[in-house]
Protein backbone atom coordinates (compact mmCIF):
# COMPACT_ATOMS: atom_id res chain seq x y z
CA UNK A 1 0.00 0.00 0.00
CA UNK A 2 1.27 3.32 -0.58
CA UNK A 3 1.84 6.16 1.65
CA UNK A 4 0.87 10.38 0.88
CA UNK A 5 2.90 12.02 2.81
CA UNK A 6 1.74 15.63 2.74
CA UNK A 7 4.69 17.73 5.08
CA UNK A 8 7.71 19.63 4.30
CA UNK A 9 11.59 18.70 2.58
CA UNK A 10 14.08 20.62 4.29
CA UNK A 11 17.90 21.06 5.03
CA UNK A 12 19.20 21.07 8.69
CA UNK A 13 22.50 22.34 9.35
CA UNK A 14 23.07 21.59 12.89
CA UNK A 15 26.26 23.34 14.45
CA UNK A 16 27.46 22.18 17.81
CA UNK A 17 29.02 24.74 20.28
CA UNK A 18 31.47 23.34 22.67
CA UNK A 19 30.43 25.54 25.71
CA UNK A 20 27.52 26.82 27.67
CA UNK A 21 24.94 29.78 26.21
CA UNK A 22 24.45 30.72 29.38
CA UNK A 23 28.18 31.66 29.74
CA UNK A 24 28.10 34.54 26.57
CA UNK A 25 24.32 36.01 27.03
CA UNK A 26 23.85 38.04 30.34
CA UNK A 27 20.47 38.07 31.64
CA UNK A 28 20.62 41.83 32.07
CA UNK A 29 21.21 42.53 28.54
CA UNK A 30 19.21 40.77 26.21
CA UNK A 31 17.64 43.95 25.64
CA UNK A 32 20.99 44.65 23.45
CA UNK A 33 21.33 41.01 22.67
CA UNK A 34 24.49 40.88 20.44
CA UNK A 35 26.31 37.40 20.65
CA UNK A 36 28.93 35.47 17.90
CA UNK A 37 29.57 31.50 18.81
CA UNK A 38 31.93 29.87 17.59
CA UNK A 39 31.28 26.64 16.53
CA UNK A 40 34.13 23.77 15.63
CA UNK A 41 31.47 21.13 14.40
CA UNK A 42 29.18 21.17 11.87
CA UNK A 43 27.21 19.20 9.61
CA UNK A 44 24.33 19.56 6.87
CA UNK A 45 21.29 16.92 6.98
CA UNK A 46 18.44 16.11 4.83
CA UNK A 47 15.14 16.08 6.68
CA UNK A 48 11.97 17.61 6.66
CA UNK A 49 8.48 15.60 7.88
CA UNK A 50 7.92 14.53 4.33
CA UNK A 51 11.38 13.41 3.63
CA UNK A 52 11.78 11.53 7.16
CA UNK A 53 9.05 9.24 6.92
CA UNK A 54 8.99 8.42 3.66
CA UNK A 55 12.72 7.55 4.22
CA UNK A 56 11.80 5.48 7.51
CA UNK A 57 9.00 3.81 5.51
CA UNK A 58 10.92 2.82 2.60
CA UNK A 59 13.48 0.86 5.47
CA UNK A 60 10.26 -0.92 5.93
CA UNK A 61 9.28 -1.73 2.70
CA UNK A 62 6.52 0.70 1.73
CA UNK A 63 6.04 3.03 -1.14
CA UNK A 64 6.19 7.09 0.46
CA UNK A 65 5.04 9.41 -1.64
CA UNK A 66 6.37 12.97 -0.53
CA UNK A 67 3.44 15.85 -1.16
CA UNK A 68 5.99 18.86 -1.04
CA UNK A 69 7.41 22.06 -2.06
CA UNK A 70 11.17 23.16 -2.81
CA UNK A 71 13.65 25.60 -4.02
CA UNK A 72 16.41 25.95 -6.67
CA UNK A 73 19.16 24.64 -4.79
CA UNK A 74 17.50 20.98 -4.15
CA UNK A 75 19.23 18.42 -6.67
CA UNK A 76 21.27 17.19 -3.36
CA UNK A 77 18.46 15.99 -2.14
CA UNK A 78 16.63 14.99 -4.67
CA UNK A 79 19.47 12.40 -5.72
CA UNK A 80 19.50 11.38 -2.03
CA UNK A 81 15.49 10.61 -2.45
CA UNK A 82 16.57 9.22 -5.84
CA UNK A 83 19.00 6.54 -4.47
CA UNK A 84 16.29 5.02 -2.31
CA UNK A 85 13.51 5.24 -4.88
CA UNK A 86 11.56 7.50 -3.47
CA UNK A 87 9.06 9.16 -5.81
CA UNK A 88 9.54 12.41 -6.75
CA UNK A 89 6.55 13.09 -9.08
CA UNK A 90 4.52 15.33 -6.63
CA UNK A 91 7.52 17.44 -5.34
CA UNK A 92 7.08 21.10 -6.85
CA UNK A 93 9.94 23.04 -7.69
CA UNK A 94 10.47 26.66 -7.41
CA UNK A 95 13.29 27.90 -8.95
CA UNK A 96 13.16 31.82 -7.35
CA UNK A 97 13.18 30.22 -3.59
CA UNK A 98 15.38 28.48 -1.54
CA UNK A 99 14.37 24.92 0.01
CA UNK A 100 13.33 25.11 3.26
CA UNK A 101 16.06 25.79 6.12
CA UNK A 102 16.82 24.73 9.73
CA UNK A 103 19.98 26.49 11.33
CA UNK A 104 20.25 24.95 14.90
CA UNK A 105 23.09 25.52 17.08
CA UNK A 106 23.28 23.34 20.12
CA UNK A 107 25.62 23.80 23.28
CA UNK A 108 26.81 21.33 25.78
CA UNK A 109 23.47 21.25 28.04
CA UNK A 110 21.42 20.20 24.45
CA UNK A 111 20.06 24.00 24.62
CA UNK A 112 18.94 24.66 21.14
CA UNK A 113 18.90 28.13 19.40
CA UNK A 114 16.66 27.58 15.55
CA UNK A 115 16.38 29.42 12.84
CA UNK A 116 13.80 28.34 10.62
CA UNK A 117 13.60 29.84 7.07
CA UNK A 118 10.13 28.02 5.23
CA UNK A 119 11.12 28.87 1.68
CA UNK A 120 9.20 27.06 -1.13
CA UNK A 121 7.62 25.45 1.90
CA UNK A 122 4.84 27.94 2.03
CA UNK A 123 4.11 27.38 -1.59
CA UNK A 124 3.53 23.74 -0.94
CA UNK A 125 -0.54 24.07 -1.04
CA UNK A 126 0.32 24.20 -5.20
CA UNK A 127 0.44 20.53 -4.88
CA UNK A 128 -2.19 18.32 -5.25
CA UNK A 129 -3.42 15.53 -3.45
CA UNK A 130 -3.52 12.34 -6.47
CA UNK A 131 -6.79 11.39 -6.12
CA UNK A 132 -6.29 8.31 -8.86
CA UNK A 133 -4.65 6.51 -5.69
CA UNK A 134 -7.42 3.68 -4.35
CA UNK A 135 -5.60 1.79 -2.33
CA UNK A 136 -3.80 4.39 0.31
CA UNK A 137 -3.30 5.98 3.44
CA UNK A 138 -2.16 9.49 4.33
CA UNK A 139 -0.67 11.82 6.79
CA UNK A 140 -0.64 15.91 7.06
CA UNK A 141 2.60 16.52 9.01
CA UNK A 142 4.18 19.70 9.46
CA UNK A 143 3.93 21.59 6.09
CA UNK A 144 3.37 25.42 4.95
CA UNK A 145 -0.03 26.00 6.62
CA UNK A 146 -2.15 26.93 3.33
CA UNK A 147 -1.07 23.19 2.14
CA UNK A 148 -1.96 21.55 5.76
CA UNK A 149 -5.54 22.93 5.40
CA UNK A 150 -6.12 22.02 1.80
CA UNK A 151 -4.59 18.55 1.92
CA UNK A 152 -6.54 17.40 5.01
CA UNK A 153 -9.51 18.67 2.58
CA UNK A 154 -8.64 17.13 -0.32
CA UNK A 155 -7.58 13.79 1.66
CA UNK A 156 -11.66 13.42 3.03
CA UNK A 157 -12.96 14.48 -0.28
CA UNK A 158 -10.80 11.40 -2.09
CA UNK A 159 -11.99 8.95 0.96
CA UNK A 160 -8.39 8.50 2.14
CA UNK A 161 -7.72 7.82 5.17
CA UNK A 162 -5.52 10.23 6.96
CA UNK A 163 -3.20 10.64 10.05
CA UNK A 164 -3.39 14.54 11.60
CA UNK A 165 0.48 15.18 12.97
CA UNK A 166 0.08 18.96 13.44
CA UNK A 167 3.45 18.57 14.99
CA UNK A 168 5.37 22.16 15.67
CA UNK A 169 2.71 23.52 13.00
CA UNK A 170 0.36 23.11 15.78
CA UNK A 171 0.20 26.83 16.80
CA UNK A 172 -0.70 28.10 13.55
CA UNK A 173 -4.30 26.94 13.58
CA UNK A 174 -6.99 28.28 16.25
CA UNK A 175 -9.42 26.06 18.01
CA UNK A 176 -11.86 25.91 15.38
CA UNK A 177 -9.42 24.72 12.65
CA UNK A 178 -7.77 22.44 14.58
CA UNK A 179 -11.68 21.01 15.21
CA UNK A 180 -11.87 20.88 11.52
CA UNK A 181 -8.31 18.91 11.16
CA UNK A 182 -9.60 16.49 13.93
CA UNK A 183 -13.24 15.69 12.29
CA UNK A 184 -11.45 15.35 8.64
CA UNK A 185 -9.00 12.88 10.04
CA UNK A 186 -9.10 9.20 10.73
CA UNK A 187 -6.47 9.80 13.27
CA UNK A 188 -4.49 12.03 14.66
CA UNK A 189 -0.68 11.88 16.47
CA UNK A 190 0.45 14.32 19.06
CA UNK A 191 3.63 14.26 21.32
CA UNK A 192 2.50 14.79 24.89
CA UNK A 193 3.16 18.28 24.23
CA UNK A 194 1.17 19.21 21.68
CA UNK A 195 -1.40 17.26 22.96
CA UNK A 196 -2.18 19.62 26.26
CA UNK A 197 -2.09 22.81 23.43
CA UNK A 198 -5.02 20.34 20.92
CA UNK A 199 -6.38 20.20 24.24
CA UNK A 200 -5.96 24.01 25.41
CA UNK A 201 -7.49 25.11 22.03
CA UNK A 202 -10.34 22.31 21.72
CA UNK A 203 -11.52 22.44 25.05
CA UNK A 204 -11.44 18.86 24.16
CA UNK A 205 -9.96 16.12 26.43
CA UNK A 206 -8.15 13.50 24.86
CA UNK A 207 -10.39 10.74 25.79
CA UNK A 208 -12.71 13.19 23.99
CA UNK A 209 -10.51 13.44 20.90
CA UNK A 210 -10.59 9.90 19.97
CA UNK A 211 -14.06 9.60 19.96
CA UNK A 212 -14.74 11.84 17.34
CA UNK A 213 -11.85 9.64 15.41
CA UNK A 214 -10.83 6.04 14.93
CA UNK A 215 -7.27 6.56 17.69
CA UNK A 216 -5.18 8.94 19.11
CA UNK A 217 -1.67 8.60 19.76
CA UNK A 218 0.31 10.42 22.08
CA UNK A 219 4.13 9.64 22.08
CA UNK A 220 6.10 10.41 25.33
CA UNK A 221 9.56 9.96 24.87
CA UNK A 222 11.25 7.28 27.21
CA UNK A 223 7.97 6.73 28.60
CA UNK A 224 5.92 5.11 25.43
CA UNK A 225 3.15 5.77 24.04
CA UNK A 226 -0.26 5.96 24.35
CA UNK A 227 -3.29 5.29 22.14
CA UNK A 228 -6.68 6.39 23.01
CA UNK A 229 -9.77 4.90 20.87
CA UNK A 230 -13.47 5.00 21.78
CA UNK A 231 -13.27 2.42 24.26
CA UNK A 232 -10.13 2.07 25.97
CA UNK A 233 -6.25 3.51 26.66
CA UNK A 234 -3.42 1.55 25.25
CA UNK A 235 0.05 1.75 27.00
CA UNK A 236 3.26 1.11 24.37
CA UNK A 237 6.06 0.56 25.94
CA UNK A 238 9.12 2.33 24.64
CA UNK A 239 11.91 0.33 23.03
CA UNK A 240 15.22 0.79 25.20
CA UNK A 241 17.76 1.89 22.42
CA UNK A 242 21.69 0.83 22.20
CA UNK A 243 23.00 4.48 22.25
CA UNK A 244 21.06 8.24 22.54
CA UNK A 245 22.26 10.24 20.09
CA UNK A 246 19.84 12.36 18.56
CA UNK A 247 16.46 13.10 19.38
CA UNK A 248 15.47 14.66 15.85
CA UNK A 249 13.18 12.74 14.02
CA UNK A 250 12.34 10.24 16.45
CA UNK A 251 8.87 11.15 15.83
CA UNK A 252 8.65 11.28 12.39
CA UNK A 253 10.31 7.56 12.39
CA UNK A 254 7.67 6.44 15.08
CA UNK A 255 4.73 7.61 12.67
CA UNK A 256 6.33 5.62 10.24
CA UNK A 257 5.94 2.49 11.89
CA UNK A 258 2.00 3.50 12.46
CA UNK A 259 1.46 4.12 8.77
CA UNK A 260 3.13 0.95 8.08
CA UNK A 261 0.92 -0.87 10.46
CA UNK A 262 -2.31 1.12 9.05
CA UNK A 263 -1.36 0.20 5.90
CA UNK A 264 -1.45 -3.30 6.78
CA UNK A 265 -4.76 -3.80 9.26
CA UNK A 266 -2.45 -4.49 12.53
CA UNK A 267 -4.15 -3.64 15.71
CA UNK A 268 -2.52 -1.25 17.78
CA UNK A 269 -0.38 -3.25 20.23
CA UNK A 270 1.69 -4.53 17.01
CA UNK A 271 1.27 -1.00 15.21
CA UNK A 272 2.69 0.78 17.94
CA UNK A 273 5.10 -1.62 18.70
CA UNK A 274 6.77 -1.17 15.40
CA UNK A 275 6.69 2.53 15.67
CA UNK A 276 8.31 2.48 19.09
CA UNK A 277 11.14 0.75 17.99
CA UNK A 278 11.42 2.64 14.98
CA UNK A 279 12.01 5.62 17.72
CA UNK A 280 14.98 3.83 19.49
CA UNK A 281 16.31 2.84 16.20
CA UNK A 282 16.44 6.45 14.90
CA UNK A 283 17.36 8.01 18.29
CA UNK A 284 21.09 5.98 18.08
CA UNK A 285 22.04 7.67 15.47
CA UNK A 286 22.93 11.15 14.56
CA UNK A 287 20.61 13.49 11.75
CA UNK A 288 17.12 12.12 10.61
CA UNK A 289 18.11 9.92 7.69
CA UNK A 290 21.45 8.25 8.38
CA UNK A 291 20.40 5.23 9.95
CA UNK A 292 19.36 1.96 7.98
CA UNK A 293 18.42 -1.79 8.48
CA UNK A 294 17.60 -4.82 6.57
CA UNK A 295 14.04 -6.15 7.14
CA UNK A 296 15.66 -8.85 8.55
CA UNK A 297 17.40 -7.28 10.92
CA UNK A 298 14.51 -5.07 11.87
CA UNK A 299 12.17 -8.55 12.50
CA UNK A 300 14.71 -10.12 14.57
CA UNK A 301 15.11 -6.71 17.47
CA UNK A 302 11.24 -6.82 17.11
CA UNK A 303 11.23 -10.09 18.61
CA UNK A 304 13.91 -9.51 20.95
CA UNK A 305 11.96 -6.12 21.83
CA UNK A 306 9.00 -7.94 22.59
CA UNK A 307 8.93 -11.24 23.29
CA UNK A 308 6.83 -12.15 19.85
CA UNK A 309 7.54 -12.75 16.33
CA UNK A 310 7.47 -9.66 13.54
CA UNK A 311 3.43 -9.79 12.99
CA UNK A 312 1.85 -10.98 9.43
CA UNK A 313 0.20 -8.39 7.46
Amino acid sequence: MTALISGSLAFDTIMVFRDRFANHILPEQVHILNVSFLVQQMRREFGGCAGNIAYNLQLLGDAAIPLAAVGSDFEEYARWLARWEIPQTHIHRIDDLYTAQAFITTDLDDNQITAFHPGAMAQAHEVEVPADYSDCVGIVAPNGREAMLKHAQQFQEAGIPFIFDPGQGLPMFDGEELMRFIDQATWVAVNDYESQLLQERTGLMQEAIAARIQALVVTRGAEGSLVFTDDECLEIPAVTPTAVEDPTGCGDAYRAGVLYGLARGLDWVSTGRIASLMGAVKIAHHGTQNHHFTREWFREHYRQAFGESFPAG
